[in-house]
């Protein structure tokens, strides 16, 4: 015979671990080649002029200088405008 009552179980005791999504250096900010500028999924910026972007959509510098983040308007394959955010690594003078 059983001492204790049976315990419950709990449905609500895992965590899933955090994905470090997001910027990681902002506008006017000094960046070197190999580093990362923005982590995302899905390219919801676009990376511009001395940036690459990985096959995750991660956004990375391929030179050295300064970040830039501006609006640019692109048209889309069904004649749709968008205005779209993109980033882009200014040489440094």
């Amino acid at each position: 015979m059983a001492h204790k009552k049976a315990g419950g179980t709990s449905k609500n005791l895992r965590d899933s671990q955090p994905s470090y999504l997001g910027v990681k250096r902002s506008d006017g900010q000094a960046i070197k080649t190999g580093q990362i500028i923005v982590r995302q999924r899905g390219t919801k910026i676009e990376g511009g002029k001395g940036t690459k972007v990985g096959k995750d959509h991660t956004i990375f510098a391929i030179t050295d200088g300064t970040v830039s983040f501006k609006n640019v308007r692109k048209t889309r394959f069904n004649g749709k405008t968008v205005s779209k955010k993109a980033v882009e690594v200014v040489a440094s003078a």
